[in-house]
């Protein structure tokens, strides 16, 4: 799968993606993640990518014609135009299922605004996707581009060693985990539940699930 981000920041967003297990991929081929300067397709000798907004206000905008020339760029060289993901506090949650539907995708552009927001009408025109990491307000797109690539790729076959690893996380069949354990078999006067040392795997699988369900009930209840 590939990953094209549309940022300021592009050393912020190749370093964070570089290690553990998005870095391997991207070293095995599995990912390609890109990161693509906005300030390389300004027209501004100066570099400037920004300008005072139209009717007053604090801060600055993101101009429309460097963020234009910079999705060009990326569509006239893979020769197609994919979604187009713009990381803003207005779009909708991101979670699980959408992630889903995302790895379906061969090539991803994210889009990540900066000062007080990107102008309307390049949103407008090349944006497919509106979606948020939650309900706050961040200095930039880059981190919420980062946690749903991280995201996304763990449904992409082969980056998981163990690809049933994403079938069993967290949210996979909205429930939370069940608990996990490893040696040793008791730690500090805390042992590991028999059942997981029993060997029976029907009776582990029937506990697994019934410690996801009271884990889901006492602190997600809102995805029951």
């Amino acid at each position: 799968m590939n990953f094209y981000v549309m940022t300021l920041f592009p050393e912020m967003v190749m370093q964070g993606l570089s290690n553990s297990i998005t870095g391997r991929a991207m070293d095995q081929d599995l990912l390609h993640v890109e990161a693509v300067n906005i300030r390389d397709y300004t027209l501004e000798k100066h570099g400037h990518v920004d300008d005072y907004p139209y009717g007053g206000g604090a801060g600055m905008v993101m101009q429309a014609e460097p963020i234009y020339r910079t999705w060009k760029s990326i569509t006239d060289r893979i020769g197609k135009t994919p979604r187009v993901v713009y990381l803003t506090p207005q779009g909708k949650v991101f979670h699980q299922s959408m992630a889903r539907e995302f790895a379906a995708e061969e090539d991803l552009i994210l889009l990540c605004g900066h000062y007080e927001g990107v102008d309307e009408r390049i949103l407008e025109m090349i944006v497919t996707d509106h979606v948020s990491i939650g309900d706050y307000v961040l200095t930039g797109g880059e981190l919420p581009a980062m946690v749903m690539i991280d995201c996304i790729s763990r449904l992409v076959p082969g980056v998981l060693n163990n690809d049933s690893s994403a079938e069993e996380e967290s949210f996979s069949s909205n429930l939370l985990e069940y608990p996990q354990y490893t040696r040793p078999e008791e730690f500090m006067g805390r042992r590991v539940p028999e059942i997981l040392l029993s060997g029976h795997h029907a009776n582990i699988e029937k506990w697994r699930q019934e410690q996801s369900l009271q884990r889901t009930k006492e602190r997600r209840p809102d995805l029951l």
